[in-house]
C-alpha cells in the first residue's frame, strides 16, 4: 500500500438510476426458542434492516402473521408463521454528494471513516440519499470495489443508524475481498464504547466474556471492562471487544443480560482509535496497524 496524504475536496461525479423489482415472499415458522420476541425486532434481526423499516413493513402489511395485520409490538408465539415480502425498492438516484466525513486512514487500497450517529451506511427506500456510499462516492470519486452490489459500493461491513464509530470501505475488489475474508474469519477486532442502562457488575462482566446466547447462536469470548458507573444517573459505561459481526450484536449481548443500550459507538477497528486522530486531521498508519488490517 502507499502512503497517501488524504486531502478531500469536491468532486464531479456521475449520477446513476439504480432500478430495483420487487422480491419474493418469505415464509418463517417461528420455533420454540424464539417466541415471545416483539415482531419488529425479530424482523430487524432477521433482515438485517433498522428497527425502523421493520415497523414500516409491518404497517404497511409487507409482513403478515398467520396471514393477518399485527402491530410492531406483537410477540412471537410458537408456530406462527410470518410472511415476509419486502417492499417494493423504489429507483434511486445514486448520487455523489459533499457530506463532511471524519477520516481515519486512507490510501490506494482501503480508506477508515468515523461514522456519525444518525447516518445510514448505504441507499435503501426512505434515505435515498445523505448516506455513507453518498459521501464516500465524493471522496473517492469511482475507486470503490463493486462487490456489495450496486447500492452498497465500497461497504464491506456496516454500522446501525444509531451507532457511531470507525468503519472500513474497499476501495478495490482485491481488497474487499481480503477484508471480507478477514472478517469472516474473525481476524479482525472490533471494540465498542457502550452506554448501558443500570449499574454494571462483574456477574455482568463475566457473562459477556464467556459469551452468551443470542438467539440460536452464542457468541464467541469477548473482551469486557466497566470504564465508569454513575449511580445518580442509573448508567454504566463499558468497553467490549468483539471479532464476530452479527446484526446488533453487541446491543443484543446486553440484552441478554439484562442492561438496555443507550448509546453505542466502535471506538476502534483493528488498532484504528478513533480517539487517535483529531477532527480533519491524518496520519500514517504504523505497520503492526496495516497488517492488522490488511494482514500483510
Amino acid at each position: 500500500m502507499q502512503k497517501n496524504k488524504i486531502i478531500i475536496k469536491k468532486v464531479k461525479c456521475k449520477n446513476k438510476i439504480i432500478k430495483k423489482r420487487g422480491q419474493k415472499v418469505e415464509k418463517i415458522i417461528i420455533k420454540k426458542e424464539k417466541a415471545g420476541k416483539r415482531i419488529d425486532i425479530f424482523i430487524s434481526e432477521q433482515k438485517q434492516i433498522s428497527r425502523e423499516t421493520a415497523k414500516r413493513w409491518i404497517e404497511q402489511e409487507n409482513v403478515t402473521i398467520n396471514n393477518k395485520k399485527v402491530k410492531p409490538s406483537y410477540k412471537t408465539q410458537e408456530n406462527d408463521i410470518i410472511n415476509i415480502e419486502p417492499e417494493e425498492i423504489k429507483d434511486i438516484e445514486l448520487k455523489a454528494q459533499n457530506i463532511p466525513l471524519e477520516v481515519l486512514y486512507q490510501d490506494n487500497d482501503i480508506l477508515v471513516v468515523n461514522k456519525p450517529k444518525g447516518m445510514v451506511v448505504h441507499p435503501a427506500n426512505g434515505n435515498p440519499d445523505g448516506t455513507l456510499v453518498n459521501a464516500v462516492m465524493a471522496l473517492c470519486k469511482d475507486t470503490l470495489s463493486g462487490i456489495g452490489g450496486e447500492l452498497r459500493p465500497g461497504i464491506v461491513h456496516r454500522l446501525d443508524k444509531d451507532t457511531s464509530g470507525a468503519i472500513i470501505i474497499a476501495k478495490n475488489d482485491k481488497s474487499h475481498i481480503q477484508l471480507s475474508e478477514m472478517l469472516k474469519n474473525h481476524e479482525i477486532e472490533k471494540t465498542y464504547t457502550v452506554t448501558i442502562r443500570g449499574i454494571a457488575t462483574q456477574d455482568d462482566v463475566k457473562k459477556l466474556e464467556n459469551g452468551v446466547k443470542i438467539d440460536d447462536y452464542t457468541t464467541r469470548p469477548a473482551k469486557v471492562k466497566i470504564l465508569k458507573t454513575d449511580e445518580e444517573k442509573d448508567i454504566s459505561r463499558l468497553e467490549i471487544t468483539i471479532h464476530e459481526g452479527k446484526n446488533r450484536q453487541v446491543r443484543r449481548m446486553c440484552e441478554s443480560v439484562g442492561r438496555r443500550v443507550i448509546a453505542l459507538h466502535r471506538s476502534k477497528i483493528g488498532n484504528i482509535g478513533v480517539k487517535d486522530i483529531e477532527l480533519g486531521k491524518w496520519r500514517y498508519l504504523k505497520d503492526f496497524e496495516v497488517k492488522t488490517l490488511i494482514g500483510k
